[in-house]
């Protein structure tokens, strides 16, 4: 009656304040991060393998809503997220931890994209977490790539310019890249099968090959395609490129203690996930997976829809740099 009474004095309605503090509650309801969560799993699930977009789900109904579920999106803190991921990372599960703050930031970007919040507290916690231990690699940032493709396209020996180029495209490792084999790739499934005997981790990788990459694979066949290597060693052709080929040729263009071959793949890693592409599926990519995964004989091909869109933005990116035209 008191509140009543200091409405009226204010000049206003009652009946209709106690209206228009019933239509927020329910509007609060309704955009909950959970409903957003759940609305926005819906519009993406589309483009995802149902096996990826299970996953995902249960992990934000794991891990997100019995924290944050029934906060309205447009009151979240950096603080509460915070909390939430500190449990997370108190298990020891540092990649998943990173990978919820991801998806917990993706869900509050869809409701500032759909008008129901103003901005994204994820943004706030840029090096709050702790971060997976990995090997330091020196690599190439993305402002740094024009100038590099520019001098790598002036590199005189053609060989090993389409070596460091397909690297670039392909982000595999040094090593799958000069012992490929022309037997290995399907031209036309636009795929390259490298055997699980010569992968790290001892399991069939499957990479997607882009518009630009098949063009690229055309060129060296005209070079090396009568041989069983696509990078033949120049000394002994039998064998393949010898281990520092790339490594020397990028010290000719200027990037001693500047970039690696195998830094490419931190390079893609990085703006991939700045472009908010799925971090399972740049990790499944990268062959990242775990040895002892219960489903490790089957992962070669885990995500290859997205993995396939993925790789053909990729190249796309690439081709749109100033240098790369």
């Amino acid at each position: 009656r008191m509140q009543a009474r200091k409405v009226l004095a204010a000049g206003n309605d009652p009946g209709e304040a106690k209206k228009e503090a019933k239509r927020l509650l329910v509007l609060n309801n309704k955009n909950t991060f959970e409903e957003i969560a759940r609305e926005w799993h819906e519009q993406r699930r589309h483009e995802w393998t149902p096996h990826y977009a299970a996953d995902m789900l249960n992990r934000i109904e794991t891990h997100i809503i019995p924290k944050l579920g029934k906060r309205p999106v447009a009151d979240l803190t950096s603080a509460e997220i915070l909390a939430a991921m500190r449990i997370i990372e108190a298990t020891g599960a540092l990649d998943l931890t990173q990978r919820m703050m991801q998806t917990c930031g993706m869900v509050i970007r869809y409701a500032i994209a759909t008008g129901r919040a103003e901005r994204n507290p994820v943004a706030d916690l840029r090096g709050a977490l702790k971060t997976p231990v990995r090997n330091n690699y020196i690599y190439l940032k993305a402002q740094e790539l024009p100038e590099y493709l520019q001098k790598l396209e002036n590199f005189d020996c053609l060989q090993t310019k389409l070596a460091l180029k397909l690297l670039l495209l392909t982000f595999v490792r040094t090593t799958e890249l000069r012992a490929a084999e022309w037997q290995e790739v399907d031209f036309d499934k636009a795929e390259w099968r490298i055997p699980a005997s010569r992968m790290k981790m001892k399991e069939t990788h499957i990479v997607p090959l882009a518009r630009q990459t098949i063009e690229l694979l055309r060129e060296l066949q005209t070079l090396t395609g009568n041989r069983q290597h696509m990078f033949p060693n120049h000394r002994r052709p039998v064998t393949f490129m010898s281990e520092n080929a790339m490594l020397y040729a990028l010290y000719r263009m200027g990037y001693h203690s500047k970039a690696t071959g195998h830094g490419f793949r931190a390079t893609a890693s990085t703006i991939l996930n700045e472009h908010g592409f799925m971090p399972d599926v740049i990790e499944r990519q990268l062959a990242h997976c775990e040895r002892n995964s219960i489903r490790a004989a089957y992962n070669h091909a885990q995500y290859l829809p997205e993995r396939r869109k993925m790789m053909q933005w990729w190249a796309d990116y690439l081709d749109e740099l100033p240098a790369a035209k």
